[in-house]
Order: C-alpha cells, then structure tokens, then sequence
C-alpha cells in the first residue's frame, strides 16, 4: 500500500493543495456490470459523450464491459480522451477496452488508484458495487487527510446512493467524523447537474 508521503506527492506534483485546478480530465468511478437498471446505463453514456461535448478527457479504469464499457465508448465516439487505468491481471482477462486513446497497465490495484488520482483534476462517483465503492472511500480519506482539495462528486442517479448517504450522516451523527465532513464531496442528482458542478467548480 501506498504511504501517505507518496499519496501527498500526487498532488503536490499540481497545483497547490489550497488551489483549485482547471478541470482538464475527470476520473470517474462506476459499475464494471452491464446487468443493471437502464437509467444507470444511460447515465454512463450520458456522461461519457457531455464530457467529449466540453472537452474534459475521461480517466476511468479502463474497462471495455458494464457502465465503464459505456462511459468510454460514448465518450469515444464524441471524439473525447479517453485514459484508461487497468491492472495486467484484468488486460490478461480481455476486459481492457481496446480503443481508450491511452491504455495504462499497472501491476496492482493500489498502483491503479494512485495513478488514476494523479491523472485527474475532479472525481466523480456512479452507480457501483463493492469496486466503486473501495475508489471512492480512499479518495475521500485523502481528502479529509488535506492531501488533495480536488471536487468529488457523488451522482445519486435514481436514488441509488441514498443507503450510502444515509450511513455517511450517521457517521457524522455518530461522532466518527466532524460535521465538514458533509462537505468532503458534493451530491448531485443527474448527469446534467454533475456537469454544472464541474463548471461551478472551474469558476471558483
């Protein structure tokens, strides 16, 4: 596992810790299962072609299946970036997707996450299971550690994120965070709104 001075260094590679960055690529965590509700599916492709339309490259974990399969290929044919992060023992098992406009492969997931939070200005979180949820957590750590001050986004599409939600306020009702905590990550309802934030953010 990484040690905290090597998780500070991705950031302070950028600028300042208290600067806000223009938001060039949004990493994006999401679902590697294409078995799910249509609206998450469509929320992935969504995504994937309004960040091609603004011109913010997509880093993601470089999966060609499930709504990471989506989120790239929509982005793709938008004509956006796509960067793509994947460990060699998921490339092995041909779930890279073979047209990302860079392909990335790592010998671990921990090495996955650092270099997917290096490449990134902004994070944005989707519909996922135990994967997401495991990017999400450590990226948000670190932000209540100080070691980054970049946005996180939480799209709660169709009410998925509400159980998530519930337990990070029962975390802070409970005594196991401060109450800033609440504002370690923003939660928008839609794909739309998460494009207004990452515009509200580039603004600040």
């Amino acid at each position: 596992m990484y040690a905290s001075a090597n998780v500070l260094a991705i950031f302070t590679t950028r600028p300042g810790l208290t600067e806000m960055p223009n938001i060039r690529r949004l990493c994006v965590y999401c679902g590697s299962s294409g078995a799910v509700d249509r609206q998450y599916r469509e929320a992935a492709s969504e995504l994937g072609t309004r960040l091609a339309a603004a011109g913010i490259g997509l880093v993601y974990g470089g999966g060609r299946v499930g709504l990471m399969g989506l989120l790239a290929d929509a982005a793709l044919v938008g004509g956006g970036e796509v960067i793509g992060i994947i460990p060699s023992r998921l490339r092995d098992a041909e779930l890279a997707h073979p047209g990302a406009t860079e392909m990335v492969v790592v010998a671990s997931m921990h090495e996955r996450k650092h270099l997917m939070a290096e490449k990134a200005d902004a994070f944005a979180v989707l519909p996922g299971g135990i994967g997401t949820l495991d990017e999400m957590f450590e990226i948000l750590s670190w932000k209540q550690l100080g070691l980054h001050e970049k946005p996180i986004l939480l799209a709660d599409i169709g009410g998925y994120w509400a159980p998530l939600r519930a337990l990070l306020d029962e975390i802070v009702t409970t005594g196991f965070a401060r109450p800033e905590a609440r504002k370690l990550l923003r939660v928008v309802p839609t794909v739309a709104t998460l494009m207004a934030a990452l515009e509200d953010a580039q603004s600040r």
